[in-house]
């Protein structure tokens, strides 16, 4: 018998529109007639007893079914199952979770197949969650409660199927040995069964998950060793990574019952490249030499949901140390501060304006601000060591890390906006964070938020989302961008009667004459005709600026923006010309203008970017410098705006003296943090953070190149590896997409594709510019009788062609920020005619009895830069082969050369008025085809010839082993790398190529050195 008080509680709470009511009555008469049809045959008592029920609580299941199409679907989908249980729900008010862990091991003690089951999980996780729903919806259940509940039934849902899932895969392999720990002292423990421990990660990790939330989880087992099997024992790896993949599969497979948890192992170590589990002493090893500041950061929340065990006491005080440090260091703060700006760049970048987690003043605001107060403080006060956020404000208070009403305030407003967020979730079980635009979901909130109108929940919100902004700007400050910019420009700061003609130039109404009054004045050139004209074509700009901007909408906030950047800009464009040497010119002033004028009008309907440039002097001052150095800067800045975020914090400034191995491990670092905040699901999403990558490392290359902190021989270098790292990233999605549709070929996997590339051209020689292609081809090595093992399986052949066709896909589709890299796969085995991929003995074959000498000369440059080293072993033993066969020299010398000549009389675009540095006579191809024939007359000979891929360093082999002088070399080495550094340059500032003595001087040199070895 219910007391007053839970009888009260337990009527419905919510106030419901018209619109509402209508749509629950008519779910509520769907609901009735399946039910109707699923009870035809009970008996007649029984039936009573169904009608009772309905009569009885069909005010509250009305309600129910108009706030939320997910519980009226559930209701509708296991009726029986929902009218058994829907007079506890509508008598019981508070949520019930106690019970989760006995109601489903019950379940699974009667489950035989993996079928069952999998429908047992999602018939369980649906009634429990429809449970939770109702009682938030119907009784405003308290939202810490209601976290609680959903991170309960999470955990009993995970770590039971793995109990179900252990004993099965025990029967079927063996039981792992027996784990036996000794702790520091020497103490063994007692031999326990070895498990697969389960670490949650997130909001899972901090018992606060979202009510339809991806779960982000990584697998350990205790030890290496082999499985306890009379006949077929397997190794712990296998037997591990087989239980995790079948634990993955019965959570997140969709089925005729729908899905449990979508499954996220992004955060394991090494990511979607990393194996699928690690053994604890790989997991310890990983994290203590490898593990990044982000990943401290995530393993915050890190928590084992497995029972307590040894094996669990042990994993845990990996993670701990790795975490929470006890003395604070420079790195921590700073990167702090770095994952700060990031959310803030993405602010910028993104529109993210009504999305209540990932917008300005969002859950993840609230996140980062207290997970960042432990960071700091926690290493030495261990009881801040919590996973819950509420936990956390709990003890950062008590310990007087964070103030009371500051506290409170940032408690308030998370709770808040996790309610909504629950409640926009619940609506249909949805991983959504945004709020609505359809009135029905509109009128719910309204409802559940007791507000009367869209607009008063929408302050409400602003409200709060604005507290929280203002928290969370405030922590951990950075001082950096507070003044003018260090590197050395100019300041903004110039005389009141200057700025207020510049405001005037821009705000009033003046026409041409005054305008050019103004900026004449304003501007020094000691030519008068030069003043004039430098004048003029600043006026004209500036006045087709203001008639364009009137055609932006971008309000109030923008406009008022506007008035303050533009004549900033203005007057610091005028003083940078002065200041700087090269562009003390009408034309440089011309040019530069037209650039930055160009980026703003690109970026008026964004005003995020506008206050970006507004309130960051030394922004601005780098965009120019960069601008007025590059027109290629300038032209991506303006194609894609977000570039400007670079700015902020430019990496370029410092010295970069790291190796290839270094820039490698940076750029798997950073790009896989980047990717972990894309859902595996979004194909879109992953394609153009892919994009936003790289056009992002490639400006801070071109930056540090035009600044000098990157000498320019390691300029092609890095631009080589980032393409290689985005390759390999490009790759692992392709691989899982044809997987997820076709299913695996035997003998592969994630880890070892059966794939390998070879990189051609300018990638092969490590020479790649701002604007190259890739030129690549793939192979493999797997049995080509094989097929894949997915529901529509298909051959071998097929399955590297369609993995081919995915990686071009990936490359080439254009999105907003154009296509990845071009890439031209046409030098493979009979080019555009032969297959997109060869086995590796049909590459060989090819290689050796069917492929034209400038084939050969193309081998000459090629790479192996992705694949297994087996493969790539292969690979590298027939490319020597076919270096050092034996070759007539007189046929070799004019095959080279009639194909030299084919390509100057089709590509040389040398004229009157310039000079085409790659193909004119002495021109880069010359150099190229001279060091390729010579490889390919003397690896015989000369076996080492065929170790490197870049002119350079095979020219020092070829002057070592004295087939050419050492003068020679070093002469030819000169001149490439001069005629080189021309082209780069042109390339990146688009100014016509000097024409020097020196230049004339080596390119004769090449030029006299082609003719006498072809001719002579």
């Amino acid at each position: 018998m219910l007391d007053n008080k839970q009888a009260h509680q337990s009527n419905v709470s919510v106030s419901l529109p018209n619109e509402l009511s209508v749509l629950g009555e008519a779910n509520f008469e769907g609901f009735r007639s399946q039910l109707t049809r699923v009870t035809s045959a009970f008996s007649e008592e029984k039936k009573a007893a169904i009608e009772q029920l309905l009569q009885q609580h069909s005010k509250q299941m009305i309600a129910a079914f108009s706030l939320s199409d997910f519980i009226s679907h559930i209701a509708t989908q296991y009726p029986v199952e929902f009218i058994e249980c829907v007079d506890e729900l509508c008598r019981q008010p508070e949520h019930q979770f106690l019970h989760y862990q006995q109601a489903f091991s019950d379940l699974l003690a009667a489950t035989d197949t993996e079928l069952e089951l999998h429908a047992n999980i999602r018939r369980f996780r649906h009634l429990c969650m429809l449970e939770i729903a109702w009682r938030d919806m119907l009784y405003q259940a308290d939202i810490k409660e209601s976290l609680l509940a959903v991170s309960e039934l999470a955990d009993v849902l995970i770590t039971q199927t793995n109990d179900w899932l252990y004993a099965k895969a025990c029967q079927r392999y063996g039981a792992p040995e027996p784990y036996i720990s000794e702790n520091g002292n020497g103490e063994v423990s007692p031999p326990e069964a070895q498990k697969l421990l389960i670490l949650g990660m997130g909001k899972l990790g901090g018992r606060e998950l979202n009510f339809s939330s991806d779960i982000d989880l990584i697998f350990v087992y205790p030890q290496a060793g082999e499985t306890q099997h009379p006949r077929k024992p397997i190794e712990h790896s296998q037997f591990f990574t087989k239980l995790a993949q079948k634990l993955i599969a019965a959570l997140h497979q969709t089925t005729i019952d729908g899905q449990a948890y979508r499954v996220d192992m992004r955060l394991r170590p090494l990511g979607d490249s990393g194996p699928l589990v690690v053994s604890m002493g790989a997991f310890e090893a990983y994290y203590l030499e490898q593990g990044r500041e982000w990943e401290r950061f995530a393993m915050q929340k890190a928590r084992v949901l497995n029972a307590d065990s040894a094996a669990v006491c042990e994993l845990q005080n990996i993670i701990r140390p790795f975490v929470y440090r006890k003395y604070l260091d420079f790195t921590t703060v700073e990167s702090l501060r770095a994952m700060k700006q990031l959310i803030s760049n993405e602010l910028a970048r993104r529109n993210l304006k009504n999305n209540i987690k990932l917008g300005r003043g969002g859950i993840r605001e609230v996140e980062f601000y207290i997970q960042s107060l432990q960071m700091i403080h926690a290493g030495k006060v261990t009881e801040c060591q919590t996973r819950s956020i509420l936990s956390s404000f709990e003890m950062l208070q008590k310990h007087e890390f964070l103030h009371p009403e500051i506290a409170e305030e940032l408690r308030s407003s998370y709770l808040f906006l996790r309610q909504v967020e629950h409640y926009l979730q619940a609506f249909n079980d949805e991983q959504t964070q945004t709020l609505p635009d359809d009135k029905i979901k509109q009128s719910r909130l309204c409802a559940l938020l007791s507000e009367e109108s869209v607009e008063a929940y929408m302050q409400t919100i602003l409200q709060h989302t604005n507290r929280i902004h203002q928290h969370f700007s405030a922590l951990i400050e950075d001082s950096n961008e507070a003044g003018a910019s260090s590197e050395g420009d100019i300041t903004a700061v110039t005389s009141s009667e200057n700025g207020q003609g510049f405001e005037d130039l821009w705000q009033l109404d003046l026409d041409k004459e005054e305008i050019f009054v103004i900026l004449h004045s304003a501007l020094e050139c000691a030519d008068a005709s030069e003043h004039a004209r430098a004048t003029e074509n600043l006026t004209d700009l500036l006045l087709d600026f203001k008639h364009k901007s009137t055609k932006h909408r971008i309000g109030q906030r923008g406009h008022n923006t506007l008035n303050k950047l533009i004549p900033l800009v203005l007057q610091e464009l005028i003083e940078f010309t002065e200041h700087a040497a090269e562009q003390k010119t009408a034309k440089g002033l011309e040019a530069l203008s037209k650039a930055i004028f160009g980026i703003l009008l690109t970026i008026l309907g964004r005003t995020a970017y506008l206050d970006l440039l507004l309130e960051n002097p030394a922004v601005r001052q780098r965009l120019y410098t960069l601008s007025a150095t590059s027109t290629w800067v300038a032209e991506q800045i303006k194609r894609f705006p977000l570039l400007l975020d670079e700015l902020l914090h430019p990496a370029y400034l410092q010295t970069d003296d790291d190796d290839i191995r270094q820039w490698r491990d940076d750029y798997q670092s950073e790009l896989r943090l980047q990717m972990l905040r894309i859902e595996p699901e979004d194909i879109e999403g992953q394609m153009d953070s892919l994009r936003y990558f790289k056009l992002t490392q490639q400006l801070r290359i071109a930056a540090a190149d035009i600044s000098g902190t990157l000498p320019i021989n390691k300029v092609s270098d890095k631009l080589s590896v980032l393409a290689e790292v985005i390759l390999h990233h490009v790759i692992d999605l392709a691989w899982h997409q044809v997987c997820e549709k076709y299913g695996v070929l035997e003998g592969t996997s994630a880890q070892n594709k059966g794939l390998g590339v070879i990189a051609y051209g300018k990638l092969g020689g490590l020479e790649l510019g701002y604007g190259s292609d890739l030129d690549i081809v793939f192979i493999h090595d797997i049995d080509l009788s094989l097929s894949t093992n997915g529901k529509k399986s298909i051959s071998c052949s097929e399955f590297f062609v369609k993995l081919v066709q995915r990686v071009s896909h990936i490359f080439t589709v254009k999105t907003y920020l154009d296509e990845l890299y071009e890439i031209d796969l046409r030098l493979r085995p009979s080019g555009n005619s032969g297959l997109l991929i060869s086995h590796i003995d049909t590459y060989q074959q090819y290689q050796e009895n069917e492929a034209w000498t400038w084939e050969h000369q193309a081998l000459v440059r090629t790479r192996y830069i992705y694949g297994n080293e087996e493969l790539g072993n292969k690979f590298t033993k027939l490319r020597h082969q076919v270096l050092a066969r034996p070759r007539e020299q007189a046929v070799l010398r004019k095959e080279v050369a009639d194909m030299r000549e084919k390509m100057r009389t089709h590509l040389d675009k040398t004229n009157d008025y310039k000079i085409d540095l790659k193909q004119t006579s002495g021109g880069i191809a010359d150099l190229e085809f001279l060091t390729q024939f010579w490889v390919l007359a003397n690896t015989r000979t000369v076996p080492v010839l065929s170790k490197w891929t870049d002119n350079l360093r095979i020219l020092d082999e070829l002057a070592a082993h004295q087939v050419i002088d050492e003068e020679l070399a070093q002469g030819l080495q000169k001149a490439y790398l001069y005629i080189r550094s021309q082209v780069h340059r042109h390339n990146l500032t688009n100014k016509d190529i000097v024409h020097s003595e020196e230049m004339s001087a080596l390119m004769a040199l090449v030029k006299r050195t082609f003719e006498e070895t072809f001719t002579g």
